[in-house]
């Protein structure tokens, strides 16, 4: 999947954290994203957090090793 143009790394670290603490259910980080990084418009944000879910396993296979 091509990593959309508004996702910075940040965006994915602070995914990352929000999946961890538990606070919601992933499905629903739409908000949370939006209200972390204000300039992110609704679809950015959707983009990102589709991009974020296709891509996890991808991105931390290392620590699984």
């Amino acid at each position: 999947m091509e990593r959309p143009d508004a996702c910075l790394d940040e965006h994915l670290e602070y995914l990352d954290e929000l999946r961890e603490s538990g606070d919601t259910n992933m499905y629903g980080a739409t908000p949370f994203l939006m209200s972390e990084f204000r300039k992110l418009t609704e679809q950015e944000a959707r983009e990102i957090l589709q991009y974020w879910m296709k891509t996890f396993t991808e991105r931390h296979q290392h620590s699984n090793a």
